[in-house]
């Protein structure tokens, strides 16, 4: 995902937070950790503030660029990030308890809208509520940059855990030569599914081994921006109370902030609800179609290779799309980027990323201070460098920053929080792992027998017993 370049089981995240190290380095939606003493004392008295990063420890090397500055305005401290890799974000938090057993617990994690829930619901992450309020003044550029939604997605029953950094809406990448060799322009920022469809059997009956559309079974950009499209959602809607005190401060008469409470509460699963069904019967019907193929399990590396080949019309992606095809080889101007295509509306899905503070660490001042650091411009592009995600500053977004890389319409990242007020982060509950391990599964069980009912039946019941076992 976001972000890009995805490791196996990592979660989208964490594959895009590895990814931007790496691509970063080179240069998703990304994350890094890095542990270790906790705020210790080293041998020479100088303090160790460590910051934890769900990603290889290659990665996080180079993300340590961002402590620089903080440390020469702090003398005797040394920041130290700390990649952790795991299987998923559940395996990523049991590593932190082990480190913290071990008496090197971090201070400081970044973690994604996947793991944020989790995050704060195991007692990991101490409510940043009073650190923002005090330095309120100080934050409110930080906060006039950042577009509400962002914010409320890293909040949780009331209270606020991450300041995010970076975000990737779902968006549809096309690709410019395959549009023009079947005579298709630009869609309209305003088109249907029906125009997709259109453009979708163009490209497919060109022949040539081009398929009109690719995706790849996950959460975040799969047949589940279609739901959102679609007027679904795997579960019931809600939020958490609270969160006044923060709407009021930094966003008084801010329209964006209407309704805006204290974080998202996903109640009851309905995977199998109608407009959820439907949304998987129509990536069926466009396999049936030869207009898709069966859809890879992963991040979607695969999946940006084949379209930098010229073998694929159109993908969902995100920011870091725009930094992946550039890393795969893509010139600027041979893809670019639109609004999801409408169905009942024309809502899309988002992931998020952020910095949050350990409960357990024993310098939270000291760790706040070096937060409040990572979300300034100069150190969000030290941490993910080369559009491999999309900065949660809007000032960041400009001609320049994808004069490189492309695409063209870059704006439309944004603009997707600004122009589309009903775009919503994906669920992503406690329990997300055990939710996206069965979404896999029951998705790929509806693409090979072709019973879009029948496996989210198996989905809901799966939701169901998550939900209750936590």
């Amino acid at each position: 995902m976001s972000s890009g370049t995805f490791k196996a089981p990592l979660s989208r995240r964490g594959l895009l937070r590895a990814g931007a190290a790496s691509a970063a380095l080179a240069g998703v939606g990304g994350l890094a950790s890095a542990c270790s003493s906790g705020s210790s004392s080293g041998s020479s008295g100088s303090k160790l503030l460590n910051v934890a990063i769900f990603t290889d420890q290659a990665s996080a090397d180079k993300m340590a660029k961002a402590a620089g500055t903080f440390e020469a305005a702090h003398p005797g401290v040394k920041v130290k990030f700390t990649g952790t890799t795991g299987t998923d974000w559940n395996d990523f938090f049991s590593k932190l308890l082990t480190q913290m057993s071990a008496g090197n617990a971090p201070d400081i994690a970044c973690v994604a809208t996947e793991g944020l829930q989790l995050f704060a619901a195991k007692g990991l992450a101490e409510p940043l509520d009073d650190y923002v309020k005090r330095d309120a003044t100080e934050l409110k550029p930080y906060f006039a940059d950042v577009h509400p939604a962002l914010v409320e997605a890293m909040m949780y029953q009331g209270h606020l855990y991450e300041l995010p950094t970076d975000f990737n809406a779902g968006n549809m990448f096309y690709n410019t030569s395959l549009f023009n060799s079947v005579g298709v322009d630009r869609p309209a920022d305003d088109w249907t599914r029906d125009d997709f469809y259109d453009i979708a059997k163009k490209i497919s009956a060109k022949g040539g081994n081009a398929v009109g559309y690719d995706w790849v079974v996950r959460l975040w950009g799969s047949w589940t921006s279609w739901m959102y499209a679609n007027g679904g959602n795997l579960l019931t809607e809600g939020k958490w109370d609270g969160g006044d005190w923060l709407w009021n401060t930094f966003y008084p008469n801010d329209p964006a902030a209407a309704g805006r409470k204290g974080g998202w509460r996903w109640g009851d699963p309905t995977a199998n609800s109608a407009p959820v069904v439907e949304s998987l019967d129509y990536l069926i019907q466009l396999q049936k179609e030869g207009l898709s193929p069966k859809p890879d399990v992963g991040g979607g590396t695969t999946l940006q290779g084949l379209f930098s080949s010229n073998k694929i019309g159109m993908a969902i992606g995100g920011g870091f799309w725009a930094g992946g095809l550039h890393n795969a080889g893509m010139a600027d101007d041979a893809f670019d980027v639109q609004y999801f295509p409408k169905w009942q509306s024309q809502r899309h899905l988002f992931g998020s990323g952020g910095y949050g503070i350990l409960k357990s660490s024993k310098n939270k001042d000291l760790a706040w201070e070096f937060v409040k650091t990572l979300v300034t411009p100069k150190n969000i592009d030290l941490l993910i460098p080369g559009n491999v995600t999309t900065p949660a500053l809007k000032s960041m977004l400009t001609a320049e920053r994808y004069a490189t890389t492309g695409p063209k319409n870059w704006h439309v990242f944004y603009d997707t929080l600004t122009k589309l007020d009903d775009t919503a982060p994906i669920p992503a509950p406690p329990y997300y792992q055990a939710m996206a391990i069965a979404l896999n599964k029951r998705t790929t069980q509806a693409m090979s027998t072709g019973k879009a009912k029948a496996a989210l039946d198996g989905l809901q019941g799966d939701l169901e017993t998550a939900a209750k076992t936590g």
